[in-house]
């Protein structure tokens, strides 16, 4: 049985309880058919609460037993007043209270209270920042765990929606996915829900559906946990330039209206924790409010990066081809990540510099295999935000794919690839932190450097 519904069950009892003294001062005062409608009243709610209980935990569960019991306290008691006879009022209360208390101690102890948890990610790429937390809830016997993926949308540059996506197909095959128009939220109510997308309608690029935006289904959980999808680089909470680069992360909606926001350290927690006391001054939140909220309890990301083995993955045919040597042994693999950032900040001069790095790789490609692999959204942000862009980057996709000499990596599986890779080149992203975790080497690209 759900939490909120034994808090229900004990509630009902509570105002049995309540409907017994009335029942007793019908009686004293000789009201016999108003105290049998009180009790015709009891018996009705008493069958219907043992109903319920069977639907969670069975037939004949001991509770159900003992509400049958005490059903037959209250007809007894309503077919003696059906009679006229004369009664002792404190008698019959004293019965009726008897078998109630029975079955409140029954609900209390023999009714086990089962979690419902559920997770909503949007991106399948993104689904390792909430992996490890699913896994524990579904790992427990006494917690329901629900993947539920939904759906968003692409942007307009006016800020309406263009394309709905949805990738609840994507998801490894260990993962039980359950479609966000099967799950009724106001019905089930879970204990927990879990997001990683942390803007709402604040992200000019992508929207998750309005739904599920954290300020609409706070209302549907006690419980809403939000925990980023992306890794930083760890600074030191007294770098104040540092602090001020990263504090718009600390102040997004979901950090505001989740019931606890879990972050990768404790000196991340420590910064989001200033930030946020800064940020509400105007408000009743105080330090100790944003104490309680953020909890450094690490980040899922590194959770799946430490778990996934090289020597586990399923390497495709066609990277075979690129990484294997003509003698069988295996070329250095190397990460190339290319950035929203870096093309937002840079638009024409990144596109050169990916041109001039594509081809240093190519000349190497005898002994190095390169494994580009662009941030999910990238695509996204330059149709919405740099469309003049978009001609000359998708040719320089289309010739890296065509001419075979790289692995081209748009799967939502970044652990694989992170994995297989022997060191990191690229732009500052979550990637670098999580390569830095697995023990990879990192070199930053710099765009202005082509030579």
């Amino acid at each position: 049985m759900r939490k909120a519904q034994k808090e229900q069950a004990l509630e009902l009892i509570r105002l049995l309880g309540q409907v017994h003294e009335g029942i007793k001062r019908a009686i004293e005062k000789g009201l016999y058919e108003s105290a049998q409608e009180l009790l015709a009243q009891c018996q009705e709610s008493a069958i219907n609460l043992g109903e319920t209980i069977e639907e969670t935990e069975g037939e004949g569960f001991v509770t159900v037993t003992l509400l049958e019991g005490y059903c037959e306290t209250v007809y007894e008691l309503y077919a003696l007043l059906g009679q006229g006879q004369s009664m002792n009022a404190g008698r019959a209360y004293k019965n009726l209270r008897k078998s109630l208390i029975q079955v409140e101690n029954s609900i209390k102890n023999d009714m086990k209270v089962r979690t419902e948890a559920v997770f909503l990610p949007y991106k399948a790429s993104m689904w390792d920042s909430l992996e490890s937390v699913w896994k524990a809830a579904d790992e427990d016997p006494d917690c329901d765990a629900y993947v539920i993926p939904i759906p968003y949308y692409t942007k307009n540059p006016d800020g309406s929606f263009r394309e709905e996506h949805y990738e609840g197909d994507l998801y490894p095959d260990y993962v039980p996915v359950t479609s966000y128009k099967d799950y009724d939220f106001e019905h089930h109510r879970p204990d927990m829900i879990f997001i990683h997308n942390p803007y709402d309608e604040c992200n000019y690029l992508t929207s998750v559906h309005p739904f599920f935006y954290s300020k609409n289904l706070k209302q549907y959980t006690d419980q809403l946990v939000y925990i980023p999808y992306f890794i930083l680089g760890e600074i030191e909470p007294d770098n104040k330039e540092a602090v001020e680069g990263m504090a718009h992360f600390c102040t997004n909606p979901a950090v505001l209206y989740a019931d606890k926001v879990i972050v990768q350290s404790e000196k991340m927690r420590q910064i989001y924790v200033d930030v946020l006391t800064e940020f509400s001054k105007t408000t009743s939140a105080d330090r100790a409010y944003w104490d309680g909220k953020i909890l450094g309890l690490g980040s899922p990301k590194v959770d799946k990066v430490l778990s996934t083995r090289k020597e586990n993955v399923e390497v495709p045919k066609e990277w075979q081809k690129v990484i294997e040597k003509p003698d069988g042994s295996w070329k250095k693999i190397i990460l190339y990540n290319t950035s929203v950032t870096g093309l937002l900040q840079n638009s024409e001069r990144m596109l050169v510099k990916m041109n001039y790095a594509l081809g240093v790789f190519r000349d190497n490609a005898g002994e190095v295999a390169l494994l580009w692999r662009p941030h999910p959204l990238i695509r996204a942000t330059i149709e919405a935000m740099r469309p003049q862009l978009w001609e000359e980057y998708e040719g320089i996709v289309k010739e890296y794919c065509e001419a075979g000499w790289g692995i081209y990596d748009d799967t939502p599986d970044m652990d694989r690839a992170i994995a297989l890779c022997d060191a990191y080149y690229g732009d500052h992203s979550s990637l670098v932190r999580l390569c830095q975790e697995a023990g990879k080497p990192v070199m930053i690209q710099d765009v202005e450097i082509l030579g």
